[in-house]
Order: structure tokens, then sequence, then C-alpha cells
């Protein structure tokens, strides 16, 4: 599309977290703008290349989910130097990680209606070095609706010189006008053995090793170095799992509420993170019962764990516990008090898990 000048003026990558989507959208703004490009890549040492490497360009603009401040509007560059940071760090775009670098452990990053007011502004004036201004757009549905009805105008009929490439991990939550005006392109999962060798390549994972934390990871890098990294947030789930479920069985309400309350410490990301975690071992438990082991994905611990407690969680309990669980993540989601929801859910446990 670049090298026939045939560019759309609004472009949607998506696909699942940890495929760098984003980093494919920055690898074609430098593209586009580059000086002396191949056929087949921007050349790295012009001017125009040098200035994307060091997120410095001055016709490329970053948008990106924030938190508000006290005071303050909630826009992108007052974040600036904590982002180029965090894509230095973080090419694959761990969301978790960009919620702690912001410091706000119960907030839950937004694209507010200050961001399209700013963009409207911005894009309004001449590209400064470049035929076309790039906006690069991380994660647009979470865009607020005030902030999407701004940007519609902008993507619906947008200043000739302008460019928007979206990168969305959960495409079906962008307003749909702004939606059926991209032109989307679907970036798949990375295969088992494509995780594998990014293990080996970049980090000397030895195979073994790298085969069984790519087998579990679902195709996403991000879950893969989750994996990897030592003290991961995966045991911490794996531990709050285990004790909600024996202290369920058991019915230690007292306990429960000294749990409920642990994790309502957490902030609100992470505590939706560990419902969709434990969502994801009843489904695998449920699957143990069928005694089929290559259609398990579990880690070594968990694998320990669900060997005894799959029993639990079978046809008679598995629906009715995966809705109060979705129930949670949509409760915690709309900033219910933390304590009371997970509570509520601890109690609810005590009477499926025995069904």
């Amino acid at each position: 599309m670049a090298d026939a000048d045939r560019i759309p003026h609004a472009i949607l990558l998506e696909g699942p977290s940890g495929t760098a989507k984003y980093a494919l959208a920055r690898a074609m703004a430098q593209y586009i703008h580059c000086t002396n490009r191949s056929e087949e890549d921007s050349c790295g040492v012009c001017a125009s290349c040098k200035q994307h490497q060091s997120f410095n360009n001055a016709d490329t603009y970053y948008s990106f989910p924030v938190v508000k401040r006290a005071g303050k509007d909630a826009i992108s560059d007052d974040f600036l130097p904590a982002w180029r940071l965090f894509l230095a760090e973080n090419p694959m775009m761990d969301f978790q990680q960009w919620t702690a670098a912001l410091d706000n452990i119960n907030a839950q990053p937004r694209i507010y209606v200050e961001e399209g007011i700013g963009l409207i502004r911005k894009l309004s004036l001449t590209a400064m070095a470049a035929d076309y201004k790039i906006v690069l757009m991380w994660l647009p549905e979470r865009m607020k609706t005030e902030c999407a009805n701004k940007m519609l105008k902008l993507v619906e009929e947008p200043f000739s010189d302008t460019i928007f490439i979206m990168a969305s991990d959960n495409p079906r939550e962008i307003l749909p006008t702004i939606y059926s005006r991209t032109q989307r392109i679907s970036v798949k999962r990375y295969t088992d053995a494509e995780v594998s060798d990014y293990l080996s390549m970049s980090y000397g994972v030895g195979k073994q090793q790298a085969d069984d934390i790519a087998r579990i990871s679902d195709g996403s890098i991000i879950n893969a170095l989750r994996h990897l990294s030592t003290g991961s947030s995966t045991s911490v789930q794996l531990d709050l799992f285990m004790r909600l479920m024996r202290l369920s069985y058991q019915r230690k309400v007292r306990e429960l509420k000294a749990w409920s309350v642990e994790i309502a410490g957490m902030g609100r990301e992470p505590q939706m993170s560990f419902l969709s975690y434990c969502q994801r071992l009843f489904r695998e438990n449920f699957i143990m019962n069928l005694n089929i082991p290559p259609l398990n994905l579990l880690t070594s611990a968990e694998a320990a764990f669900c060997a005894k407690f799959s029993p639990f969680i079978n046809e008679r309990n598995v629906l009715k516990i995966n809705s109060i669980f979705d129930d949670a993540i949509a409760d915690i989601a709309a900033n219910a008090n933390a304590k009371i929801v997970f509570f509520d859910l601890a109690i609810k446990m005590c009477m499926l898990i025995k069904m």
C-alpha cells in the first residue's frame, strides 16, 4: 500500500494481545516517512528513521490510554516520557506493565475526550517534514464514548495528509461507526514453534523449557514472557486461586473475607486479570476430566494442583461458576467495591464447589 501510495486514511491492525501489532504499526509509520526506503523496509539510518527509533518524529503523534490526574486534562502528551520508556522496554506492549507504569493501581486507563480535541487541533496543522502526518493509536477500544464521537469526524472525513494506524486487542469494543470506516488487517497469533524459537533466540531458554512455555502461552509472546519471568504474576494468581478453592471447599468464611480484602488491594486491572485467569483454570480442570492430556494447557505447578482438584469442576457446576466470574469481571470493570465483589464471589464458590 505504501509503495503504491494507496494508503487508507485509517488502518486497524486487529488481533490477540502479544502479537506485536503495535510494533508493526510503528514499523509502517517509519517506512512511510523514510526518505531512503528499499522495497522491503525502511533504511533505519536517515534522519526520519532515527527520529522514529527515538520516538521523536515531528509528524508522528502517539495516542494511548492514560489515567486522570487531579486538576489536569487526561492527554497522552503528558505521559510521553513514561511512554517512550515503556515502548523501549516492552515492544510487545504488555498492558499490565503500562498500567503499573502509570502508578495508579485502581485506575482503568482510557482515551479521554481531551485527547480527541487535542488530535483535531494537531492534525489541522501542516505536516512538518513529511507528506503525511501519522497517528499511532494503541487500543482504540479504550476510547471513552465522548472521545470516540469526537474522533468519528476525523476518521470519516480525514485531512488529506493524515493517516491513522490503530492497534487493537478487542476490536469488538470499538465504536461501530469508527470500526466500519477502517481498513482492517488481521494479525494472527504466533504458532507454538514461533514462540518457542523467540524464547530460545532472545532469552537463551533451553528447547524443552521453551516448548513447554510456548504450549501454554496461547500464541502470545506476552504470556510466554510472564511464564518465563521469575516470580511472575502467574504464580501469584495460582496461589490466590488455590487458596480460594481450598477455603471455599472448607467453607472458612472468616479466612475468605481476609482473602477478599487482600485481593481488593491489588488494583482493578490485576483483579480483572486474575478473574480471567480463574476462568481459564476452570476450563482446564473441566477438560482434564476427559482424560485427554494433549488438550490441557497447564504449567507443571498448575497441573499438579488440578490433577486433584479437577473432579470438583464438572457438568453440574462449571457453567454456573463461569457465570459468577463473568459477573465479577463486569462489576470490577464498573468500579464496584472490590471487597464486596470478591467476598460475594467467595461465598458463592462455597455453594458451587461441592455440587
